[in-house]
């Protein structure tokens, strides 16, 4: 399992126990507000992830571009 892959699943752990501690605004009515939070911590987790991803292929490609040279 890659870095950015532990890094991603980790932060959707940490947002699964956020969201279990938060589920009070949810009991409470705000169902927007509290789906909207989820969803764009989701959102910004899959960037990051993805951001990752596309750095470590061009690290990756550089590298061995290097070593043919």
């Amino acid at each position: 399992m890659k870095r950015y892959d532990i890094i991603a699943l980790l932060l959707v752990i940490y947002l699964a126990v956020m969201a279990y501690f938060g589920r009070g605004m949810l009991l409470s009515g705000n169902y927007w507000e509290y789906f909207s939070i989820i969803g764009v911590t989701l959102l910004v987790i899959f960037i990051l992830r993805w951001g990752r991803k596309k750095q470590d292929a061009s690290e990756r490609r550089t590298l061995r571009n290097d070593n043919i040279s």
